[in-house]
């Protein structure tokens, strides 16, 4: 059996994350998988289709918004509202005294609108270290996708391996029930001419049973092994696929430092620790920046309209007016008649009412709800100087350099662990490599050795008890050949995600 490892996994990463944000998130509950599935194929669709996966990469819009929002808090903001409102007719109190009381009884209703636009533009320097904030914690978000995602890529890959590893074991359980059906047939031609008994049979009877059991078992093993496989690709439906991805066994070639050199540059999770400390290290500014003043600035217009439900009481409060200045100009005319030397008299025909002033009043009236009466505009400047606040900026300020420290120390403790930990996974990738040769060689002498007893006993020299043993070495030679087999391509899996890229 051949195998390649998830040699081509990575390349597919990048272009999946760029696909899964055209592909409607309900395509996980309609997909189907069905035909030839290779390894590749496997990881692309778990990369658009598993739910927790997409569950990490959905974080990337909202920092993605936390950008645009950082950016946006240093342009000035501006609101608009405006009002409708009305008030009933009738006579107001204002404490004792009513309007009545100052001459204004039967007052009409009114009707009110209103409106204002103001602009504000807050200035601190936090403010301004926020984008860069912003752009880190972005930065930190797509690391732990990108962390998010290796680890899908190796749990698929895994899930891969496995189930090639109970499809291996399902025929070797069937080359084993045809080993001891064999030996079964071999039995029954001996009994016939005479030269076993019948407990020979029998045995090979119980031989052929065990090894149907091995069979049901192994085909369950199959079928369990390709759901979950289906499961970590997001995937509903039967496993009715063909796992196409063949591996083969390559001896290992790489040197440790050169490994440990590309762990510490493209380990998932190393990357998306460093993108957190960064922006760590950008907090400690961001809290600095509390013990510097702030500034403000903000304008605006308004306007206002108001109008009677009914001019009538304006027009005779104007008619009242009118007379009782044309009554005063009267009066003044005949005390200028009465003197010893009499002044001109006034003309007094210009303080008649008219139909026209009656006609500007409701004109005038006549603004609700847009003829607005425009307000003077506003402007302030302010600034605030931070004295003290409770040691309240210092408590964040040295949490944030606590944080940041922390990171540094995480990190370098995640340094010093991949690099003992790509020796670790270097060297149990040759072990394991070395152990399939020699398992490779066991099966091939077990196989031999299987052929030569049935030859023996066909002929009578040996009994049945030695065939089957001889089988029975077989059996387990192929199921530890098969072991170490899968065991390299685990190991192979392990490293390749230390070292964050394939090595094939």
């Amino acid at each position: 059996m051949k195998v390649r490892p998830s040699a081509t996994v990575r390349r597919f990463l990048i272009p999946s994350l760029a696909a899964f944000l055209v592909v409607p998130s309900t395509m996980a509950s309609q997909t189907r998988i069905e035909g030839s599935l290779t390894l590749e194929r496997a990881v692309e669709l778990a990369l658009v289709n598993n739910p927790a996966y997409l569950q990490t990469t959905n974080d990337e819009r909202v920092a993605d918004w936390d950008v645009y929002s950082s950016y946006a808090a240093l342009v000035p903001t501006v609101s608009a509202n405006t009002s409708l409102s009305w008030q009933g007719g009738g006579e107001q109190q204002f404490g004792s005294v009513t309007l009545g009381d100052l001459g204004f009884a039967n007052q009409p209703a009114y009707y009110f609108s209103s409106y204002g636009i103001n602009l504000g533009l807050g200035f601190s320097f936090g403010a301004l270290k926020a984008p860069a904030q912003a752009k880190a914690n972005r930065r930190a978000t797509i690391a732990r996708s990108g962390s998010a995602a290796a680890a899908l890529v190796s749990q698929v890959s895994a899930a891969y391996i496995d189930a090639l590893r109970q499809s291996e074991g399902l025929r070797l359980a069937e080359l084993q029930l045809a080993d001891a059906q064999l030996n079964l047939d071999l039995a029954e031609g001996q009994l016939a001419v005479g030269a076993v008994t019948s407990i020979d049979v029998g045995n090979a009877e119980i031989l052929v049973g065990r090894a149907e059991v091995g069979v049901l078992q192994a085909d369950n093993a199959v079928r369990t092994s390709r759901r979950r496989l289906l499961q970590r690709m997001g995937a509903t439906g039967e496993p009715e696929f063909e796992l196409s991805t063949e591996f083969d066994l390559e001896e290992p070639g790489w040197e440790a430092d050169e490994l440990v050199r590309i762990a510490l540059a493209e380990n998932p999770d190393l990357t998306a620790s460093r993108a957190s400390g960064e922006a760590a290290d950008l907090n400690v500014g961001i809290a600095r920046s509390a013990y510097l003043p702030s500034f403000s600035v903000s304008t605006g217009w308004s306007g206002f309209t108001r109008q009677a439900s009914s001019t009538d009481g304006q027009v005779a409060q104007a008619m009242a007016s009118a007379a009782a200045q044309k009554a005063q100009c009267q009066a003044i005319n005949d005390l200028y008649s009465r003197l010893a030397d009499p002044l001109p008299p006034q003309n007094c025909s210009g303080y008649e009412f008219s139909e026209a002033d009656a006609l500007a009043i409701a004109e005038a009236n006549a603004q609700f709800p847009f003829d607005f009466q425009t307000s003077p505009p506003s402007l302030s400047l302010g600034m605030s100087i931070p004295v003290f606040q409770g040691l309240g900026r210092e408590r964040n300020l040295e949490a944030a350099r606590v944080a940041s420290e922390d990171f540094a120390y995480q990190i370098r403790d995640q340094e010093i662990g991949l690099e003992a930990d790509v020796g670790i996974a270097l060297g149990n990738v040759g072990t394991a490599y070395q152990s399939a040769v020699l398992e490779a060689r066991n099966r091939d002498l077990a196989e031999r050795q299987l052929e030569i007893a049935r030859e023996r006993y066909q002929l009578g020299a040996i009994t049945f008890v030695e065939l089957s043993t001889a089988q029975t070495v077989l059996a387990q030679a192929e199921r530890d050949r098969v072991i170490a087999l899968f065991a390299y391509h685990d190991s192979l899996s392990t490293l390749e995600a230390l070292v964050g890229r394939s090595l094939r």
